[in-house]
Formats: C-alpha cells, structure tokens, sequence
C-alpha cells in the first residue's frame, strides 16, 4: 500500500476494497494493521483527504474509520487542524497486557485439564509456520503467526468473543511488541514459549502451561526501560 500522506503529481488508483463489505470497517483495518506494524508510526500524519483519494472514497466512511481509531487510542484527532498516529500509550499496555494474561491463563489451564491431539497438533503446526518466518527474517508475517497462535487457544476453548475483545484493547501492547521483536533472541524466544505452551497443553500439564504462558506474557513489558531508551518519541506514560 503506497504511503498515504506522500503527495503526487499524479493521483493514485484508489485502494481495493470489498464491495460486498462495508467501507469504513475496511478502511479501519488497514490503518489499523499499518500503525500496529509501524508502517504509519506514531506522530504520523493522516489526511482525510488523502484518505479519500487513496481508497476512492467519501468523506463519510475515512471520517467513521478515524473515529474508531480514536476510540481504541491509535489516533489523535485535532478538529480542523490534523489527525496523527498516537504515540503508544505504555499505561494502556500495561493493562491490556493484565487482561490478556488473566484470560489466557484460564483458557490454557482449561485447555490442558482436557488435551487433545488434534490441538496439539495444530499448535505445533503454528509454531512450525512461525519458525519458518523468523529464518526468513519476515517480522510482519511472524507476528501474524504469533496472532495465530494465540487466537486457536481461544477459539479451541469456545472463546472466540473473548479473543476479538482483547485484540480491541490491544493495539498498544502490540506496537511495543513490533518494538521489540528485532531485538537480539527475541523471537527465538517467543518460539521456545509457544513450543512449552503447546507441550505442557497436550501432555495435561495445566500448571506448566500457565507458568510458560506467564513467562510469555510478561517479556516485553519486562524490557520496557530498554525500549524508551531506544524509541524515547514513541512512548508516552
């Protein structure tokens, strides 16, 4: 997707969106997708009317988009003035970081009080496809996986709900964890934890799987002083 504050002397064909969809979930999407991968980071400007010209749309839908945005904190919006990426909010981390973990334990204690191979297999299978993107150095595709990984415990355990609640919540946690996934070992790691999540899960092990996945949980905020002093203008809190 081409910058969407550049400028041009030629217009760009607008951004392909789903006909059959609404336009303005789509275009919150996108957004979304680009300020948690760093694409559009914080302090980024976004113009409405660029925004109209890159999807080929009208006012209406980029105005609800951005609107969303705001309301889950990726965006400040300036009434006639400007629109910028926020900066990543590190109080807003903190406590989708505690939601997430206190409903994950529970959902993999669930999970291991009653193993089963086809799950097991399919983790396994998630962090096959992870490893595969860290050799590749592709980080973007990485954490889609790591996504992945995450969402089949709460969709294995009839949580589906509780999965798109945190994912709402989280688009701070996740911009710190895009901070920090380059740093030396950092995805070797997350791999060694879904890897001793998924074993302590299939072998029944529930207490085993709730210390991996605490260890897990708390990696990057543990290594919060080391991402302010790498990114200082990113972070705010």
């Amino acid at each position: 997707m081409a910058s969407l504050t550049a400028t041009s002397a030629t217009a760009p064909l607008p951004e392909r969106l789903d006909p059959s969809r609404r336009a303005a979930p789509q275009v919150f999407e996108r957004l979304r997708d680009q300020i948690i991968a760093l694409a559009l980071p914080p302090g980024a400007p976004l113009s409405r009317v660029a925004l109209q010209s890159e999807f080929g749309l009208s006012s209406t839908p980029i105005r609800d988009a951005l609107m969303r945005l705001a309301e889950e904190g990726l965006v400040e919006i300036f009434p006639q003035h400007a629109t910028l990426v926020s900066r990543i909010d590190v109080t807003r981390a903190q406590q989708a970081q505690f939601l997430r973990q206190a409903l994950e334990l529970e959902i993999v204690r669930l999970l291991a009080l009653q193993p089963t191979r086809a799950l097991a297999d399919e983790l396994n299978a998630l962090v096959t496809r992870q490893r595969r993107f860290a050799k590749d150095g592709d980080l973007a595709a990485f954490m889609l996986a790591d996504n992945a990984f995450h969402e089949r415990l709460y969709t294995a355990a009839d949580k589906q709900d509780l999965w798109t609640l945190v994912r709402s919540r989280s688009g701070h946690i996740d911009r710190l964890r895009r901070l920090h996934l380059p740093s030396p070992g950092k995805a070797q790691t997350i791999l060694r934890h879904h890897k001793q999540i998924a074993d302590a899960i299939a072998a029944g092990r529930p207490d085993e799987a709730q210390a991996h996945l605490r260890e897990h949980l708390t990696g990057t905020l543990s290594d919060l002083a080391t991402i302010r002093g790498r990114w200082p203008d990113y972070l705010s809190g």
